[in-house]
């Protein structure tokens, strides 16, 4: 007779798996991950829910498709975790309380000796997050109703922080809050994708020295990125940031009214194989890199030759032309029976397409390799060379 696996069953089963994906690399976090109980933070979530590898929305948004507030995916949380390399002791900020999960992780992380602050601006989210905390033993973590731009001053410096929201830019308030040597770890957003930034604060300068692909709830009051349909029926989106010059009308007449061309690069990739790292590449010499979108009644209509991933691919953006990534099956190759390619549109089709080919190729020399980001205020010289992307509060350099 099968008996039903108890709750410490299932998150030592649930550790297990992330260390055989090696997101796990820190003994401490491993600890951490099979001590917090998940699953109190989450109450009315089926148990084995609680210990599945996916996100649970704990507060949905009424406008728009994006939860307001979510219990994020516990492999991310340990990769992030990971960044952020705790030591005992150490006073960290937390952007984005969620359910009161990650503060007790952090909580087990630093230490009876260290401070944990978690704020949110969603009086329901810390409502949750401190009756949740305190139920399970973790009373010691200040829970703050704040708007995570501004922060938590009155509890700084901190020697680290942590964003569970994304960013698009980084609030000129954080500076003044993070001790030299500090490490911020956050989501950040430039030219349509997200990354978790490893970051250490150098001075005047953030700089990375880990990057992974991730994707989180927006953070509350920032708004740097446009979207548009480029068709009537709104099933195509152009997604591109408040820098970038796109011409909406241009662009919907192209897709509409010319024919299109697909090119081939050389690049072969697997099933399972990652290319998000095109998509990274791009960003650091191109400020012509937004992100496309497809639902599936374009596809169904055939309005749009399919894109890699429909609901998020890189995509040139150039005047009236566009080009955006591709995958065909093609060849005898077993092993990585995909290449990599372009479709375009527009009088500059041709010419964008082999951009994007050239993008491909770059990163098809050195897959696994990320570039390092530099922040620093906005206004202020380059900390180094590379190519900058400015923002109203930060600057951003990426230089592989």
């Amino acid at each position: 007779m099968n008996q039903t696996p108890t709750a410490t069953q299932l998150r030592n089963d649930l550790v297990d798996h992330l260390l055989m994906q090696t997101v796990i690399p820190n003994p401490d976090v491993e600890h951490a991950l099979r001590t917090v109980p998940r699953e109190m933070f989450l109450p009315g979530i089926d148990l084995k829910d609680a210990y599945t590898d996916q996100a649970v929305t704990i507060k949905e948004n009424p406008n728009g498709p994006l939860a307001l507030s979510c219990a994020s995916v516990p492999s991310v949380v340990a990769m992030m975790l990971a960044q952020l390399d705790v030591q005992p002791g150490d006073n960290i900020l937390e952007i984005g309380a969620g359910t009161g999960y990650n503060a007790a992780l952090l909580a087990e992380l630093t230490g009876d000796l260290g401070k944990v602050t978690s704020i949110d601006i969603d009086p329901d989210v810390t409502l949750h997050a401190r009756t949740m905390l305190n139920r399970t033993g973790y009373e010691r973590v200040q829970v703050m109703e704040r708007d995570g731009l501004i922060g938590a001053p009155e509890n700084a410096p901190y020697d680290r922080m942590l964003a569970a929201v994304g960013l698009w830019d980084v609030p000129t308030a954080w500076w003044d809050q993070l001790r030299d040597g500090g490490r911020l770890v956050l989501p950040l957003r430039w030219r349509g994708q997200t990354r978790s930034v490893a970051l250490t604060r150098r001075g005047d300068s953030l700089v990375s020295d880990n990057m992974q692909l991730c994707g989180f709830v927006p953070i509350i009051g920032q708004d740097g990125e446009r979207t548009a349909a480029l068709n009537e029926a709104d099933t195509i989106r152009v997604h591109y940031d408040e820098d970038q010059a796109v011409d909406v009308d241009a662009l919907t007449a192209s897709l509409s009214g010319t024919p299109s061309i697909e090119a081939l690069s050389e690049q072969r990739i697997g099933g399972e194989e990652s290319f998000d790292g095109v998509w990274l590449r791009a960003t650091a010499n191109d400020d012509r890199v937004c992100r496309l979108e497809a639902t599936p009644n374009a596809l169904e209509q055939d309005l749009i030759i399919r894109p890699a991933i429909p609901g998020r691919s890189p995509l040139l953006v150039d005047g009236g032309s566009l080009a955006y990534l591709i995958v065909r099956r093609e060849g005898a190759d077993a092993q990585r029976p995909f290449r990599l390619g372009a479709a375009a549109y527009g009088p500059q089709a041709a010419d964008l397409a082999q951009d994007l080919i050239t993008h491909i190729e770059a990163w098809g020399k050195a897959r696994t390799a990320t570039p390092c980001l530099t922040i620093t205020p906005a206004k202020t010289a380059p900390a180094t060379e590379g190519h900058v992307i400015s923002k109203p509060e930060g600057q951003l350099t990426l230089a592989y």
